[in-house]
């Protein structure tokens, strides 16, 4: 059964695929360009889902899998040429401690102004502040999976009271109160800092809006590491622009790359980082053991035990 690894080499290493499943052929391909040649046959496809392009799909005429090892895959709901009986899996489940880290980056940075302490170092100026701690403050997770539990964890350590909005769960470990969606602005008047992690859905477009931010403090900060999307970008701006809330690290935005003329890029308030919440050092280690669980259950027949299956 051949597969095609499509990768830059950043995500997974092709020759542990290979020396998983040494009786199967596994081409492997930098990006869709290269892939194109070498595609035709495969059946399975293991790629980020960003990276599929609907050329791709249409060369792929056997293709019956694709084991994505992003926890997004609303990329592939967009492709015109991918048919409808194909498995899907996605990366979901991996991407808690990078997640969480980043989190905390802006979280802190913002807490302590840190941008301003590296713009007094490079202009030789001692300035201090009283420095304002995590510790006594309320996290309000939008959205919780995987991700959200493992930074409620992390939250919890430093002292943090975590509150979470989920219309699925009633209840969850490390968190203090959960909310139903139709009351995120009762929960958002609670944050000291909303971090954003649902899925972008029809539902979640834009869920957190003009009413969310008239809610939150004057001194709350938006963490976005869902999907552009969900965040109204243009009501974000201009509740910054008003100083009706005290900040936003932003990770994702509604364009990407966010447009150079954009006014995010030089709030004193907002920290710009370019979609990097899902990358690690050891992404490769994280998702080989999922890749490798589905594609052997998918060889064996056996689609009741795999992991994160989205459809098929």
């Amino acid at each position: 059964m051949p597969f095609l690894v499509m990768d830059r080499g950043v995500h997974i290493d092709p020759d542990a695929v290979r020396k998983a499943f040494p009786q199967e052929t596994v081409r492997y391909a930098r990006n869709a360009e290269e892939a194109l040649g070498i595609c035709g046959d495969c059946e399975v496809l293991v790629a980020m889902a960003h990276d599929v392009t609907d050329e791709l799909i249409a060369r792929m005429s056997k293709l019956a899998y694709i084991c994505a090892m992003s926890a997004g895959t609303d990329r592939l709901d967009t492709l015109k040429n991918l048919k409808s009986g194909v498995r899907i899996t996605s990366g979901r489940g991996i991407h808690g401690p990078q997640m969480s880290e980043l989190a905390f980056l802006g979280m802190i940075a913002l807490s302590r102004e840190f941008p301003r302490m590296q713009r007094n170092q490079q202009a030789h100026q001692w300035e201090r502040w009283p420095q304002k701690l995590l510790f006594g403050k309320t996290a309000v997770l939008v959205g919780i999976g995987p991700i959200a539990e493992e930074l409620a964890v992390r939250c919890e350590a430093f002292g943090m009271r975590v509150v979470g909005v989920s219309d699925a769960r009633q209840e969850a470990p490390h968190f203090a109160a959960l909310y139903p969606r139709r009351r995120l602005a009762e929960a958002a008047a609670l944050a000291d800092f909303l971090i954003v992690l649902v899925p972008l859905s029809a539902q979640t477009r834009h869920m957190i809006n003009a009413d969310v931010f008239r809610a939150m403090k004057p001194t709350g900060i938006v963490v976005n590491l869902a999907r552009g999307p969900v965040v109204d970008e243009q009501a974000l701006t201009l509740a910054l622009q008003e100083g009706r809330i005290g900040g936003a690290a932003l990770d994702v935005f509604e364009a990407e790359p966010l447009p150079k003329d954009s006014p995010l890029w030089d709030m004193p308030n907002v920290i710009v980082t370019p979609r990097i919440g899902g990358m690690s050092d050891v992404y490769a280690q994280q998702v080989l053991p999922l890749v490798v669980h589905n594609l052997r259950c998918f060889i064996e027949g056996r689609p009741a035990d795999m992991k994160n299956v989205l459809r098929g």
